[in-house]
């Protein structure tokens, strides 16, 4: 079972104060980037993995889409987008993304964000998702960039040029991070871009566009802290899709 951090009041009350949790799908940076690689989501089946408050599930709506699940692990996430809610083609239910109960061939459209770092295997996340969608239907989400998530090592490394070093980061390693991020224990699972891909590619995906997310100069003007993401990038997004 995934954890649920979510659901603890600390860590719950924090999160909440958010931009994103606040001002919802305008308040994420990253927005304007995963947009661009949805469909037209009018007249489509949607399913939201992760949805949290139901910005984008109230958001598919009201660009057309004909029905909207929206999943998430938290009691307290779903209570809150209940509440914000008023659409009886949007149905909110309590799922562990570990292992989701989805109907075959039930949507066109899947979505998440940032939500898939906390599933331990998201190779069957992968084929779950794959045998709920329809042929042409498609798959779109975002996570922690696998660069931001890794540990750095204690120690330094030798730069490329022969002259600058480099704190040694375990970027290979593969497996659960434990981080204090609001409370202290939250788990989140690492994995490279890779094995992502590969994943994806092996539960029958074709893969249509991968984003490394890095903000715009506008962006970084309106909202000064943006700029420590070009740095290196906080959010992997990918688009693909069911053949």
């Amino acid at each position: 079972m995934a954890q649920n951090i979510y659901d603890q009041p600390e860590f719950f009350a924090a999160y909440s104060q958010l931009g994103r949790s606040v001002q919802g799908l305008d308040g994420a940076a990253e927005w304007p980037a995963l947009r661009a690689m949805l469909p037209d989501v009018g007249g489509l089946d949607v399913v939201d993995l992760g949805c949290g408050f139901g910005w984008f599930c109230r958001w598919a709506r009201e660009n057309g889409a004909a029905a909207v699940l929206g999943l998430d692990i938290s009691e307290k996430m779903l209570g809150r987008a209940r509440q914000a809610t008023a659409d009886h083609a949007i149905t909110y239910q309590v799922a562990d993304l570990e292992h989701p109960d989805l109907s075959e061939g039930a949507f066109d459209l899947a979505y998440s964000s940032l939500a898939f770092h906390y599933v331990a295997d998201a190779a069957r996340l992968y084929g779950q998702i794959h045998r709920a969608l329809r042929p042409g239907g498609r798959l779109v989400f975002s996570t922690e960039h696998p660069i931001y998530m890794a540990p750095t090592s204690p120690g330094w490394a030798q730069g490329p040029d022969g002259g600058r070093i480099w704190p040694l980061n375990q970027y290979l390693v593969e497996g659960p991070r434990t981080t204090d991020w609001f409370a202290p224990g939250v788990v989140k699972h690492h994995r490279t871009i890779g094995t992502t891909l590969n994943a994806l590619i092996g539960a029958g995906f074709t893969i249509t566009c991968v984003e490394e997310f890095c903000p715009t100069p506008d962006q970084i003007a309106a909202q000064p802290a943006l700029a420590e993401e070009v740095e290196r990038p906080m959010f992997l997004l990918i688009s693909a899709l069911r053949g």
